[in-house]
């Protein structure tokens, strides 16, 4: 079997895009778009959870149990990145990485982390509370008692600035997930992109904010003694989201942009550059200056330049 994919410099200049192209879609359908990645992130920490409740293997065989979960997590950030819908981890590479490549504003910026991040927080709870949680998907004692003490060993166990770390160290695996999968050309390449890297970062029992947005109100919600909503937001939400935003933002976003465009001139992706429809260069950087139709070959037929970024 042969993997056809971009180079790594093709690959982080399609980032950039991306980049672009999310935080200038209308607000509604980036938080629907947020929304639904919260949703299917979710479904993926249910089967986590619903893995790890074997007493058995937890006693003689932590390790063991801890990398099948591992394997089996995965597919939700493949159904997240295939289907198009936005972390807001995963807006820390993106739209840091159009930052960097002068094609968006701070600002901009700045309202896609805002919104991406509320949007995938009321997917997560959607999930917990009407899916799971009223229907009693974690009623049984086993896995009762392993929402409870997973939750504990995410927010009570560790100190603050052990949450922080782990927060860097998850990002950084889950956007080179997503780096390694944009670099693929066809569906299998970008699947064994994404499912390894992501394996690595739950096997090692690190801190994802948006994951964490299922575990930890889950094991509330189950009576988990010694975590309340202040805690968790103390305690969860800020060490963590700033973790995720190192992470991804500075040692994917930004390095793989200094290692592979900041000396560059414009990398064409297939024969074609940022900011030209079939080869015709269209004036702007942000693709909010590109909304405006222009006539393309003679004003023969019209396009909008978002399509370059498609």
């Amino acid at each position: 079997m042969s993997f056809n994919c971009y180079t790594p410099q093709e690959a982080i200049e399609i980032v950039g895009r991306m980049g672009v192209k999310k935080a200038n879609m209308r607000l509604d359908k980036v938080f629907v778009s947020s929304l639904n990645a919260g949703f299917l992130l979710s479904f993926a920490c249910a089967t986590l959870l619903s893995t790890n409740s074997s007493i058995w293997y937890q006693e003689n065989a932590p390790g063991l149990i801890r990398t099948i979960a591992a394997l089996v997590f995965p597919y939700g950030l493949c159904m997240v990145v295939l289907t198009g819908s936005d972390l807001c981890t995963g807006s820390f590479m993106f739209t840091t990485t159009s930052v960097l490549q002068r094609r968006l504003s701070i600002w901009r910026m700045l309202i896609h982390w805002f919104v991406t991040f509320w949007g995938n927080l009321a997917g997560s709870l959607f999930i917990v509370a009407i899916i799971t949680g009223y229907g009693g998907i974690f009623d049984s004692a086993y896995y009762h008692t392993e929402a409870i003490n997973f939750a504990r060993a995410k927010q009570v166990t560790p100190h603050w600035h052990q949450i922080f770390l782990r927060g860097i160290g998850a990002n950084w695996l889950v956007c080179l997930a997503v780096y390694l999968g944009m670099s693929g050309r066809d569906y299998v390449s970008k699947l064994v992109g994404i499912w390894w890297p992501t394996f690595a970062f739950v096997s090692l029992g690190l801190d994802h904010v948006v994951a964490n947005m299922f575990f930890v109100p889950m094991g509330i919600w189950q009576g988990a003694p010694g975590i309340t909503v202040g805690l968790y937001i103390w305690k969860g939400i800020i060490p963590a989201f700033i973790g995720n935003l190192i992470g991804g933002g500075l040692f994917v976003g930004t390095l793989y942009w200094y290692l592979h465009l900041s000396s560059e001139g414009d990398v064409a992706i297939d024969g074609v550059h940022f900011g030209t429809t079939n080869g015709n260069r269209v004036e702007g950087r942000d693709l909010g200056d590109f909304r405006r139709e222009v006539d393309i070959e003679s004003g023969h037929s019209k396009k909008t330049a978002e399509g370059v970024l498609a």
